[in-house]
Order: structure tokens, then sequence, then C-alpha cells
């Protein structure tokens, strides 16, 4: 009963946590160039925290908790593909030209 009612009250309050957590994992994979590098895995990314938004206007707690989960997991695979990427560029091409004097 006392596991039921730990479920109930997680599901009834507004994933702020989470919703925060997606946005920022998303801020992150762009950060690492994941609109040119993994431009499906943020999409999806930003699809999943767009669901997670209208479940929330709705009130609808636990599926805007499942989405932002998703959105946070989708934006950390749009990361790790980018910065393997990043990582296989030779190292003249991750620096800036030099500025001329």
């Amino acid at each position: 009963m006392v596991i039921f009612a730990a479920l109930l009250a997680a599901c009834a309050t507004a994933p702020v946590q989470e919703m925060s957590d997606a946005r920022q994992a998303i801020v992150a994979a762009k950060q690492a160039g994941a609109s040119q590098e993994a431009p499906a895995e943020l999409a999806k990314a930003q699809h999943y925290l767009q669901n997670a938004e209208q479940a929330l206007q709705r009130h609808d707690f636990g599926r805007a908790r499942a989405s932002a989960e998703k959105a946070k997991e989708a934006a950390s695979g749009a990361l790790r593909v980018s910065r393997r990427f990043n990582d296989d560029k030779p190292t003249n091409e991750l620096k800036s030209p030099p500025k001329s004097p």
C-alpha cells in the first residue's frame, strides 16, 4: 500500500526536475554540434520535449514525466554522437583559423 501511495504521489506532481533536465540535455547536445552531427537524434529529443510540454499543460503529469525522460535520453544520445564525431576530427579542424594581425 505504501509503494502504491508513493507511486501515485510521484505521478500527481508536475515533473519540474525532469523537464529541466531534458531542456538542459538538449542545450548541451546543440552546443556540442548535434544539429549538424546528430540531427535525427536531436529532433527526436525535441519532439519528446514538445510532447512533455503538451502533457504538462493538460496536467497529465505521468505522461509529461515519461516524455521528458525520453527527451533527455534522446538528447544524451545526440550528445554522445556529436562528441564521438568531434573526437574523430583532426585537431586542425576543431581549431578556429588564426587571426591576421
